[in-house]
This record gives C-alpha cells, sequence and structure tokens, in this order.
C-alpha cells in the first residue's frame, strides 16, 4: 500500500463524502469554493429550497477524536460567515440554511466509514 499525502487523503475523503450526499439524494452545488477568508468544501441542495454547507473531515486514525469534536463553535462561525458571503454572490434564493458535517475514516477497515452529522450550527 503506497502512502497517500495529507492532501490526497483529504481529495479522497471529499470525493468518498460527495459520493455519499448523492446516494443521499442531495445535488451537488459547488465544490473547494473559496474566497479570501477561506474555503468551503462542498455546497449541497437539499430539495429545491435548502442549501446545505458540508464540512469534510478525512481522518486515517482516531488520534483527534470523533467528527463530533471536529468541527468547533469556532469553525461554525468560520462555516457561516462564508456561507454568508458565497450566498451574497447567488442569484438563487433559498428557504433554508444547514451546515453538515461527513466524516471519512479511511484505512481502519477494507471500506471507509462515513459519518454524516446534519444540522451542526
Amino acid at each position: 500500500m503506497t502512502t497517500l499525502t495529507r492532501s490526497q487523503i483529504g481529495a479522497l475523503g471529499e470525493a468518498l463524502a460527495v459520493e455519499h450526499l448523492g446516494g443521499a439524494g442531495l445535488r451537488i452545488v459547488a465544490r473547494n469554493w473559496r474566497c479570501r477568508y477561506g474555503e468551503l468544501d462542498v455546497i449541497a441542495a437539499d430539495g429545491e429550497r435548502t442549501v446545505v454547507f458540508v464540512e469534510v473531515k478525512t481522518r486515517t486514525g482516531d488520534g483527534f477524536g470523533g467528527v463530533e469534536y471536529a468541527v468547533t463553535p469556532t469553525k461554525v462561525r468560520r462555516i457561516r460567515r462564508l456561507a454568508g458571503i458565497w450566498l451574497a454572490g447567488q442569484d438563487q434564493t433559498w428557504a433554508a440554511i444547514r451546515i453538515d458535517v461527513i466524516g471519512v475514516r479511511i484505512g481502519r477497515q477494507r471500506t471507509p466509514e462515513i459519518t454524516h452529522l446534519r444540522g451542526v450550527g
């Protein structure tokens, strides 16, 4: 087994998260959206009226705790700020906004483990 770099691990986790979201019926609107204040991993539509900002956390072990510990109140505030900037640039209006976190754990089992926390902030 070749060793992956951090960016390769992150990209793999994000690809698995996008696949998971599609399987859950969400439509991907954007990936790796950047502005001067930061980056949003995945932006998805849940139905026609809800936009979901998804933070993807990929881990290869348990060293940093579970996915529920990966997104701190500070990180949620940052995601909210970025979401506001993204929304300001859109033509479509959304009835609801949600922040989800998808944790992808690679390497512990043959199949990656995916944890999807909805509405974290």
